[in-house]
């Protein structure tokens, strides 16, 4: 099973630039033709949050548009950009969404992986967290399907990168998730966004690993005193390759046109 991980697209209205410097509709239009020039093409593709970035009704307008172009079933997930309402209203045709509260769901009719998303943003807050009840539900979850090699997606990632400025926003309250994960080994891997780079590291006994943006890359910078930034650097997304006896192996596969191909390798 091929699984596409798209995140942190910021669509915009029409003619509005992210930032005032970057065409964030384009380039998540690249990202998606890049998914369908893929031979062969995933099975599915998990958008892992900051779908917009103001949340307003016109920008979630732009966004089905352009998944409109997508011929491959995707699931989705809310950032601390998006706002739950207008998520729920432009994703209504998702009706594995919760109606009210937290976007918890598990959706496990797409192929062998299973995929259960845990929704950590809060409302007009950057940073996220794992309750108590979100907690609670994961593990109620997780023990409903022990044996099926499973993926856990979130928004912000619950750990620190080292990087000060994006520490601030993590998830908080990691070692509740760590808890409950620690427990459930088919967790083959919990995958985020937010973070506009990738990274990977053990945790709870599985991997973690973070998507880049299709958008723009956040500066990587580890002195404690250094200032937000960001890059444009070529985007990318991931690809999750699942297979029987084998596992899960992650690839980060960047976005463009590149020369090649050569006959060697």
């Amino acid at each position: 099973m091929l699984i596409a991980q798209l995140s942190d697209p910021h669509v915009r209205p029409d003619g509005v630039l992210y930032q005032d410097v970057v065409d964030s509709n384009a380039q998540f239009a690249a990202a998606i033709a890049a998914l369908h020039a893929l031979d062969p093409r995933p099975d599915l593709v998990l958008l892992s949050g900051d779908l917009v970035d103001e949340g307003t009704p016109a920008e979630y307008a732009k966004l089905r548009q352009l998944l409109g172009g997508l011929d491959i079933p995707s699931l989705v997930i809310p950032g601390n950009h998006d706002d739950r309402d207008a998520f729920r209203k432009a994703f209504a045709d998702h009706d594995h969404l919760p109606l009210t509260g937290p976007m918890h769901y598990a959706a496990g009719a797409h192929g062998p992986v299973r995929i259960v998303a845990l929704d950590v943003t809060l409302p007009a807050l950057h940073h996220g967290t794992v309750d108590e009840a979100g907690a609670r539900w994961l593990d109620e979850t997780l023990a409903q399907e022990p044996e099926r090699p499973t993926i856990v997606m979130m928004h912000q990632p619950p750990f620190n990168t080292g990087v000060p400025y994006l520490d601030l926003y993590a998830c908080r309250d990691g070692e509740r998730l760590a808890a409950v994960v620690s427990r459930h080994r088919q967790v083959e891997r919990i995958v985020c966004g937010h973070v506009h780079r990738f990274m990977l590291l053990r945790f709870a006994g599985t991997l973690l690993c973070t998507a880049p943006s299709t958008t723009t890359a956040i500066a990587l910078q580890l002195r404690q005193d250094a200032r937000p930034a960001s890059y444009l650097e070529p985007p990318a997304f991931l690809l999750h390759h699942w297979r029987p006896n084998a596992g899960l192996v992650t690839h980060f596969v960047p976005i463009g046109t590149f020369p090649g191909p050569y006959p060697f390798a």
